[in-house]
């Protein structure tokens, strides 16, 4: 395993040249340096110090880690991926497979659960790996897990994630739980990289409203919003992202509040998101096992299913 000391030294050091680009933020606008978007800030010189890395975490409510992840190993998780949207006809045959451009028609895909994809030593090589594991057993301060259950996306073009919490959906067990996107490929601002809004983990009202919702107890839509601007005005913060390469990683609270740029390339976006937390803390039981349960209400009610603008004025938020 790389020593944290050699990934802070040996990362590539990049300028963003973003500032001053518009770019589509969930159903809104937004210029890249301005008030309501900034690029994220790298957490690599802090690895080797635990403290600092659990006093950033509870400033930003993120670490952004550089090249944790051996590219070797991503690359090949994406060929998974590519291989399995070929297979099954997703791909355009015009353009190399490597492109991921989608065929006419195709359109994003999830793949959480799916162990054909999610369980190869391909895939578990990068999200279980021994540099992801022993990040989380030095930054939790012990042993730690990931859930059975791995999530896996295909981002299509024109397609973006609304604003949401991860307690939302993960939050039956420890809430000292965290999720890590991984880019499964490069994704510059064109492919929809992920997005987070800097001190929405402080929000205590949408906290103890939202934030306390299990949406398959409760039954109502997760995603709190897909206005970017309206989040900041109401609330404060400042939305935050950057371009990401293979090897990568974005490590967030459960409530870091985050969502996507819309993908408006020509092509498919892969990317993991994948939960972490110490091996003796309860654990949600839906996400665990040989066979998780996952969601087993949200969503498969769709006549007693309610939406979030609802319960928004309800608890006026």
């Amino acid at each position: 395993m790389r020593s944290f000391r050699s990934l802070y030294y040996g990362v590539r050091h990049r300028l963003d040249r973003g500032n001053g680009m518009k770019l589509k933020v969930m159903d809104g606008e937004v210029e890249m340096g301005g008030r309501y978007l900034s690029t994220l800030r790298e957490a690599n010189d802090l690895l080797h110090d635990r403290q600092a890395l659990q006093a950033r975490m509870e400033e930003d409510g993120y670490l952004l880690i550089r090249g944790l992840q051996k590219v070797e190993n991503v690359k090949a998780a994406r060929r998974v991926m590519v291989e399995n949207l070929k297979a099954n006809n997703q791909l355009n045959p015009d353009f190399p497979v490597d492109d991921a451009v989608p065929a006419e028609g195709a359109r994003g895909r999830f793949m959480g659960g799916t162990k054909a994809i999610t369980h190869t030593p391909e895939f578990l090589s990068v999200v279980e790996s021994p540099e992801i594991m022993g990040f989380f057993e030095h930054f939790l301060g012990g042993p730690s897990l990931t859930f059975d259950y791995k999530w896996l996306r295909a981002i299509g073009p024109g397609d973006s994630s609304g604003a949401h919490y991860d307690v939302v959906y993960m939050g039956r067990g420890t809430r000292n739980l965290y999720t890590v996107w991984t880019p499964l490929g490069d994704v510059p601002y064109s492919m929809g990289p992920l997005v987070v809004l800097v001190g929405s983990h402080r929000f205590d009202k949408v906290r103890q409203t939202y934030g306390e919702m299990d949406v398959d107890r409760d039954l109502v839509s997760g995603h709190f919003s897909k206005d970017p601007v309206e989040l900041v005005e109401r609330y404060g913060g400042q939305w935050q992202t950057i371009e990401f390469a293979m090897g990568d990683v974005l490590v967030f609270s459960m409530y870091t509040m985050h969502g996507s740029i819309v993908n408006t390339s020509n092509r498919f976006r892969f990317s993991a998101d994948t939960r972490y937390q110490l091996a003796s803390d309860p654990v949600d039981e839906r996400w665990m096992g040989e066979t998780p349960i996952a969601h087993y209400a949200w969503t498969k009610t769709p006549g007693k299913m309610v939406s979030m603008d609802e319960m928004r004025k309800k608890w006026d938020v």
